[in-house]
Order: structure tokens, then C-alpha cells, then sequence
């Protein structure tokens, strides 16, 4: 069975996403790191709060888990997991036979800076690939290491300076290769490689004829027979396909900017294909469409509010066996009813509320890991026999966090000024009394812009509400997922336009229901995130008391010129969404909070990584140096060995330290007391000492 995400093997990433600083997507980590003797525990306000929850640790909350990511290789024999390596705490791949106990596990790489944390099974169940770049750089490269052997080192299958690893493709039809590409040959483009894995052997496979970004698989064959091009004129999305690797390539369907669509996968007819698309409507459908003709055979899913998500497809029939969409929470239609059956034992077995996600299958499907996933407590492993329809317990993510109350989170709707609906989470502040009294609000904003907020456990929420403040995350629009004219209705509207507006007026919105306390707001947020804090702070400079921008960018000119190199194909399609701040210099300069400094009110605190391919470091030193040249209050930590996010717990740790000082001193939370972790690198471009 496979389980198709939109994006996943298929084309770049086209987002300023802030992902680094969780761990893994979905987990927040709790197991120790290295530091300081611990201290007291401290509260910043009256001796009221004694009445309140007891403070969660941030390092909890923001160490690395003690178990997570879960996989069964594809014969059941082992099962693989992340967990910390013994001696200094890093994320490393775990193995153990799925017949022995939890303890018999072992390490089998030796990662001793960032950690592992994009790791999967070859078909051959005997060989784990994992990904992993240099502090930060995100060239990723990948990596092979057989698990049936002790003391192995990982072999490095896509060496060399300055490469970077994408489109993986494994297939069980043959075991021993695997398909990848690689910007080796020119850093702009990526072609595709055959691999084989036990022996490095790497041979080009399909060479980039300079215009593609992204490639697809047919799995029968386990040819390429996909290739996504983005019209640089224009910026349309044309899908390429052959019939096999010797035949011409010839256009199948083309997607003009404004539209949203994709190749999913082949049928096993070789005659036709499935296709997401929003060609004449407003979100996508989940279509069978002719190979030869383009002509649709068959729409299979719609959901007229939101956008087809997960795609799960019968490995060996191609059959469509469910489609997921989620406007608030996850939604599930089936065409299995076998599939359907199992959800549903699943949801009878999983705690109240709580959503049910499948990790890993074997081949056979007759052994899954499921996650039972809740907003207000750690993630719950357990063991699916699919045969018997029971579950034997695994492990727990975070354990430690089940002897402390946790917030639930809300899913709400808030009304921007234009009439639009927007859907949002909030997490209200535990204060320990049964009061409606309104309290300081955190707008966590999300970064991307082109992604969007979910439903489910979130470490940053839960911090926040334990400190006494509400968490308000809001998908203005711009986010991914609910149709094409909600994405689009972000076009050109950065900073001063209608995607600024809606977080204003969701704060707006907090106030007015008695959520939050007026006085007390402040914007938070990393990547765009970070940028909406800023143009939060600059242009609507009496809404927030305080901000915290995390890798955020000052200046979109200089942002967008120092994109990656192969981020290059998708800059005009970038700058139709912001805005033409090559050719305006007036526009850019109206949008890039770094011209408006003078009208920052609020203190900012500001953390950055050195290695940041996405958002570099002169964003945050050019406006943390203007605002201290003008002298408005500004903190700015930097770590020279982190990226976009911060990977390394320590760092983390140090970083939501100091912001927890920060928030303390400007909304009047709680905070526990800080001393810097043993590993932090945290140094501070704006002082001649290090604090």
C-alpha cells in the first residue's frame, strides 16, 4: 500500500518553511541534554501562580524525544525507531528485531552533531537510508547502512561539496536500487540517478534538460516517466510523461499560475493516471485521467472546502483505497471497505479524540505501526495485527510529559475584515482558576507562507499555555490547502496587504471573544513567520507589546537573491506570489520591514542561524543593527553551527530560554529559571561579549 502525499518525490520545495527547530515533524522531543546543574524553578509574577499548573521543563519539552519514527521494514523482521544516543543525546537510527523487547535495540549510525531525522528502509529489509546535511547547509546528502551488521559505517551514496539529495524512490520490485536525484552535475538542476545501495554503484539514469524540477516513477517499470516543468515566462506547471525510458517525452496537462495540480501516480493499466486538479473548479480533485488524450475518465474524490491531501493507493492493483482532506481536522473517505474496517478498530481503540495515523506497513499489511496522535498529550506507538485487529502498546514519544496537564487545542473560525473565513487553533493559557478572565496572546504565525497550521500536539503551544499565555494560530490566507483562490487571494499582499491584515484581525478577533488582554499581545513566529513578526512590529506597531522573530527575513530583495541555486527555476513564480520587488524598488521597500525600523515600538528578540541557506544571516544582522543604531530595545542570538531552525536540543533549549525570559519581562508569564546548556553555541552580534 502506498500512501501518497502531494508533494512527496515530486519537484522543490517552494516554501520558507521554519521546520528545523522540531525535531520531527509531528514530535516534540523530551529527553535530557547535556547542561548546567539545574536550579529552582522561578515565577516572574505575584504569588498567585502558586495556584497554577506546575511548569513543564523546556527541556521536556524541547529536548530530543526518547523514541520516534517508527518503521517495520518491509518484511516485519526489524523495526527501526530515532531515538538519543546514549552518550551525548543525539538523534541516531535504532534497529532491533520486532520479536525482541524495546532494550535489545541498537544504534547503528553515530551522528554527533545535528541528528538523524529523515531515516527509511530499503526494500531489502536489511539495509536502513537516512538523510543528513552539515549543520545546517541543507545539501543534503543520503546515506546507506546494512542493520545486520555490527560497527558498519554508513556509506555516503551522493558525495561531494555543495550537493544535495532529493527525490528518493524506493520500489519493491526491485529490492536492491534505488532511483535519486542529485545536483552534482549542475547545482541549479537535478537528474536523476540509479543506484545501487549496497555497492555506491551511482549511474545517471535521466539527465535534466535544464527546465524540470521535479521527477516521477512508474512503478511496474520503475522507470522515470514523469518530469514537472515550470515555465519560466509565465510560470505554468506542464507535466511531461513518456511511455518508457527509450520514448519521447510529450506534454500531458498543464497547469497555468493561479492553478494547483499534480501527477499522482500510474495506473496499472499503462493507459491512464491519477491527477489532483483544480482545472475548472476551486479546490482539487482526485481524478483517473487518459495518458494518450488527457481527457478525465472518472473524478473519484472532491471536497468542495478544501484541497485532496493523503492518497492511499493498492501497491499491486493501483486502486484508490482512500483520500484524505482536512479543512480543520483530518477526514478520511474510503473505497476499501477492508481499509475502512481497520480505521475504524483503530479509532475504537485509540484515546478520545485523538487522530489516527498509520507510520508503517509490511508488504504483507498484515503488521502496522500506528500513532494515536492528540492535541494534549504525547504520541501513543502501538502494534496493529491486522489479522487478529488488536494493538500491543510500543512506546510513548515523550513519556515524560504524561505526569503534567497539558491544553487542549481548539479548532476555530475567525472572520477577517473582507468577510473571509479563516480557520485557526487556539490554545488557551492554563492560570490555574476557573476565571474567563482574558490573558496575554501569543500569535504563533507559520512559516512558508506557503504552507499551513494543523491540528495536533504542538510543543510551542503547550509551552506558552503553561506560562500563562494563550496560543492563537491562524492559516491566513496565502496557506496551502483550501483551493486555489484562497492561496491566490495572498498574492502580493506581504506586510501592508490583506495576509498581514489577517493576523491582525485575528488578534482582533481574540480581544473582542475575551481571550486575550488587549495589552498584552505578542506576534512569535519563524521563516515567514519571523517576516510577519517583523511587518507585524513596523506596521501595525500599537497591536503588539513584543515579538520574537525566529530566521525571519527584513528586506525581500536581498532575501531573494540569495536564494540556493536551485531554487532558481522557481524565483519568477516566487516573485508573481510576493510581488515584483526586482523591477519595483518602491514596492519592495513598502513590504521589507528593514525601511520601517523607525516605527517598531515593541522590543524585539531575534534568533538566527549562522549556515541558513534560505534566509541568511544578513537579514537578521541588518535590521538587529538598525534597530540598535536607533536605539529600539533589541536582543539578537545567533548559532553558528544551526540553519533555518534550530536542530541541535541544546541550542533549542538555550534559544526558548532566553525568548521565555523575554516574554516574562514584556506579558508577565512564568518562567523557569535560564542557564545556558552545556552545548550551546549562542553567540550575540549586537554585544563585544558573549552573555
Amino acid at each position: 500500500m502506498i500512501n501518497r502525499n502531494m508533494t512527496m518525490h515530486r519537484g522543490l520545495a517552494l516554501v520558507f518553511c521554519f521546520v528545523a527547530a522540531v525535531v520531527v515533524k509531528g514530535f516534540s522531543p523530551i529527553s535530557p541534554v547535556r547542561r548546567a546543574p539545574a536550579s529552582a524553578l522561578l515565577s516572574s509574577s505575584s504569588s498567585s501562580m502558586a495556584s497554577l499548573e506546575e511548569l513543564i521543563p523546556r527541556e521536556i519539552l524541547f529536548g530530543n524525544p526518547k523514541y520516534t519514527s517508527p518503521q517495520l521494514s518491509p518484511d516485519g523482521t526489524y523495526l527501526s525507531f530515532l531515538a538519543p544516543s546514549p552518550e551525548q543525546g543525539v538523534l541516531n537510527v535504532f534497529v532491533k528485531l520486532t520479536s525482541e523487547p524495546l532494550e535489545n535495540a541498537r544504534m547503528i549510525t553515530n551522528d554527533t552533531s545535528r541528528g538523524i531525522r529523515n531515516a527509511f528502509w530499503a526494500q531489502d529489509s536489511k539495509t536502513m537510508l537516512y538523510l543528513q546535511d552539515f549543520e545546517g547547509d541543507e545539501n543534503f546528502h543520503l546515506w546507506a547502512i546494512p542493520v545486520d551488521q555490527n560497527s558498519v559505517l554508513a556509506r555516503d551514496l551522493t558525495p561531494g561539496k555543495n550537493v544535495k539529495a532529493s527525490n528518493v524512490m524506493t520500489n519493491k520490485r526491485f529490492p536492491d536500487e534505488i532511483l535519486v536525484g542529485t545536483n552534482q552535475r549542475n547545482e541549479t538542476l537535478f537528474d536523476m540517478y540509479r543506484c545501487n545501495y549496497k555497492t555506491g554503484e551511482l549511474t545517471l539514469d535521466t539527465e535534466n534538460p535544464g527546465d524540470v524540477i521535479g521527477w516521477g516513477s512508474e512503478d511496474f517499470s520503475f522507470q522515470i516517466r514523469e518530469a514537472t516543468v515550470r515555465n519560466q515566462k509565465d510560470s505554468s506547471s506542464t507535466y511531461r510523461v513518456r511511455d518508457n525510458d527509450s520514448s519521447e517525452w510529450r506534454e500531458f496537462i498543464t497547469f497555468p499560475y493561479g492553478e494547483e495540480g499534480n501527477l499522482v501516480d500510474f495506473c496499472a493499466d499503462g493507459k491512464s493516471c491519477y491527477v489532483t486538479s483544480s482545472l475548472g473548479r476551486e479546490t482539487t480533485a482526485l481524478l483517473k485521467v487518459d495518458l494518450q488524450t488527457g481527457e478525465t475518465l472518472e473524478e473519484i474524490f472532491a471536497n468542495d472546502k478544501c484541497n485532496c491531501g493523503g492518497i492511499t493507493i493498492d501497491d499491486d492493483t493501483k486502486e484508490i483505497r482512500a483520500v484524505s482532506s482536512n479543512y480543520a481536522r483530518v477526514e478520511r473517505t474510503f473505497f476499501d471497505k477492508e481499509l475502512e474496517a481497520d480505521y475504524h478498530v483503530l479509532e475504537s481503540l485509540a484515546p478520545e479524540g485523538a487522530d489516527v495515523i498509520c507510520m508503517s506497513r509490511t508488504t504483507d499489511e498484515t503488521t502496522w505501526i500506528v500513532g494515536f496522535v492528540r492535541s494534549d498529550g504525547p504520541t501513543e506507538f502501538v502494534i496493529y495485527d491486522q489479522v487478529k485487529k488488536t494493538t500491543s502498546p510500543l512506546f510513548v514519544s515523550k513519556p515524560d510529559l504524561l505526569e503534567y496537564k497539558l491544553a487542549p487545542m481548539e479548532d476555530v473560525r475567525i472572520p477577517a475584515r473582507d468577510g473571509l473565513e479563516l480557520v485557526g487553533y487556539l490554545t488557551r493559557a492554563s492560570t490555574g482558576t476557573t476565571t474567563d478572565a482574558p490573558t496575554p496572546l501569543i500569535l504563533l504565525v507559520h512559516g512558508g507562507p506557503w504552507a499551513r497550521d494543523r491540528w495536533g500536539f504542538n510543543a510551542q503551544a503547550q509551552w506558552f499555555a503553561n506560562r500563562g499565555y494563550a496560543t492563537l494560530q491562524v492559516n491566513y490566507r496565502g496557506s496551502t490547502g483550501y483551493g486555489k483562490t484562497f492561496l491566490h487571494k495572498g498574492d502580493k499582499q506581504w506586510g501592508v496587504g490583506d495576509m498581514q491584515h489577517d493576523l491582525t484581525d485575528s488578534v482582533q478577533w481574540a480581544i473582542n471573544e475575551g481571550i486575550a488582554d488587549k495589552d498584552k499581545i505578542c506576534i512569535y513566529g519563524g521563516s515567514y513567520g519571523g517576516y510577519a513578526c517583523l511587518a507585524g512590529l513596523t506596521f501595525t506597531p500599537d497591536l503588539y507589546c513584543c515579538g520574537v522573530d525566529i530566521v525571519g527575513p527584513s528586506n525581500i530583495k536581498t532575501l531573494l537573491d540569495s536564494i540556493p541555486p536551485y531554487w532558481a527555476p522557481l524565483r519568477n513564480g516566487m516573485l508573481l506570489k510576493i510581488g515584483d520587488v526586482d523591477g519595483d524598488e518602491a514596492f519592495n521597500r513598502k513590504i521589507s520591514p528593514l525601511y520601517h525600523v523607525d516605527q517598531i515600538k515593541a522590543p524585539l528578540l531575534i534568533g538566527q542561524g549562522a549556515n541558513d541557506p534560505r534566509v541568511k544571516q544578513a537579514e537578521a544582522d541588518q535590521i538587529a543593527m538598525s534597530m540598535q543604531e536607533k536605539g529600539i530595545p533589541v536582543e539578537y542570538v545567533l548559532y553558528p553551527d544551526e540553519g533555518h531552525g534550530f536542530a541541535r536540543p541544546d541550542n533549542r533549549i538555550d534559544f526558548n530560554g532566553r525568548a521565555e525570559l523575554f516574554l516574562a519581562k514584556h506579558l508577565g508569564g512564568r518562567a523557569e529559571e535560564f542557564q545556558k546548556p552545556l552545548g550551546s553555541t549562542a553567540i550575540f552580534p549586537l554585544e563585544k561579549t558573549p552573555a
